[in-house]
């Protein structure tokens, strides 16, 4: 079979603002990336199915030789799920409670593959979600379903494999932490007794840092001293932290660096959050907390008491920048100066509380090269292009309101 991880239309415009800059499967949660993990359960490459103007990024490969299984991408792999896949025949399609899961399209070539062919030419195949399933829906989800998907994310990376041995520095509580090759630890205190820890490759945890798992750092990452990380929390590959973080997820290259408290919140790639930055993550008065919904243009409620800072991609704040409880910010905005800005920051606002203006494309193309050198990356005319679209759909709703 060849799989092929599909947006669904809906959550893709629910997950937004990560999804501004990557197809669904390419969001982080637990330590791997969905598309990741898809591709370690079947031990093969996957492609992905997404908007046009990421389709060059993120290209789809089709099959003439065997069936091409289409799968939701917001959903994890299990082993039952992937066994209920692979048992489908050509024109089945694998649902649960409506959603589309599955869809065996055989050796058809769909070039506009579209979901509601699944109510219109194929036959309906029931799949039972249990507790192991995890789909995520709503930006939210990536914080509060962090701690399950952590957990088996360990137990695949880590089954069967030894870790590295760290120095006598470190005081290790609990059984669950794994260590990756060429990672650095001194003086630090890491307690997997609330749930497991793993240290990725090259990484580093400096002295007098303290982890509550479960907690992943991956490759290349570094926790700098005295930082206090609490889980489910997972910083991707190559950014950097300091201060007090909380239930987050860091995507991946970004930096927050400094003291500051971020909790219960979601950041993209290519972030910097400057010194002393805080997010708030609960109300004053503990009622549950309403964040900005791209599909119904309003806010709605997460049913969550708990729920901080939502940062698409290559956005970027000053020192002592302020973030309200339940805060979304969209892609390539530049945010700066004292007291709180809004709640809903559209993508390239330039600007803080006393109000914002539209930041300038080729301004902030100039910030991602130098910000993709420091990384030894390229951003190439692909990534200006991605960031392009975006800007000029930002350009027309501005227009429109």
């Amino acid at each position: 079979m060849n799989y092929i991880l599909s947006d669904e239309p809906r959550i893709r415009q629910q997950l937004l603002p990560f999804t501004f800059t990557r197809p669904v499967c390419d969001i982080r949660i637990g330590i791997l990336t969905i598309r990741e993990k898809w591709e370690h359960e079947l031990a093969a490459k996957v492609s992905s199915q997404t908007e046009e103007y990421l389709s060059k990024k993120f290209p789809v490969s089709f099959s003439s030789k065997e069936d091409n299984v289409w799968i939701n991408g917001a959903i994890l792999p299990t082993a039952a799920l992937i066994k209920a896949i692979q048992s489908l025949g050509v024109n089945e399609a694998l649902i649960e409670d409506k959603i589309f899961i599955a869809i065996n399209t055989g050796k058809e070539k769909l070039q506009q593959f579209s979901i509601d062919r699944v109510s219109n030419n194929f036959s309906k195949k029931e799949f039972k979600v249990t507790t192991d399933n995890i789909m995520i829906t709503r930006v939210w989800d990536i914080f509060s379903k962090n701690d399950r998907a952590l957990q088996q994310d360990f137990e695949r990376l880590c089954k069967g494999k030894k870790s590295a041995k760290v120095s006598d520095t470190n005081t290790l509580l609990g059984k669950d932490i794994f260590i990756e090759a060429g990672a650095k630890l001194e003086c630090a205190i890491l307690n997997s007794n609330g749930g497991p820890i793993y240290i990725g490759k090259d990484a580093e945890v400096m002295e007098g840092a303290i982890l509550k798992g479960p907690v992943a750092l991956c490759e290349g990452s570094v926790v700098k001293a005295g930082a206090k990380i609490y889980g489910a929390t997972t910083i991707g590959p190559h950014s950097k932290v300091g201060g007090e973080i909380s239930n987050a997820v860091i995507f991946g290259y970004s930096n927050k660096g400094h003291d500051g408290f971020l909790g219960n919140a979601v950041i993209g790639e290519w972030c910097n959050l400057g010194a002393d930055t805080n997010n708030s993550n609960l109300k004053n008065n503990y009622s549950i907390v309403k964040v900005w919904d791209y599909t119904e243009n309003k806010e709605i409620s997460t049913g969550l008491t708990f729920c901080g800072l939502m940062m698409g991609d290559h956005s970027k704040c000053g020192i002592n920048t302020m973030f309200n409880t339940g805060t979304v910010v969209g892609v390539a905005c530049n945010i700066f100066g004292g007291d709180f800005p809004k709640k809903f920051i559209p993508s390239f606002s330039w600007g803080g509380a006393m109000g914002f203006m539209l930041h300038d494309l080729d301004k902030a193309c100039e910030t991602e090269t130098r910000m993709f050198e420091r990384r030894h990356k390229n951003f190439d005319k692909t990534e200006r292009d991605i960031l392009t679209y975006i800007f000029k759909q930002t350009e027309e709703s501005r227009l429109v309101h």
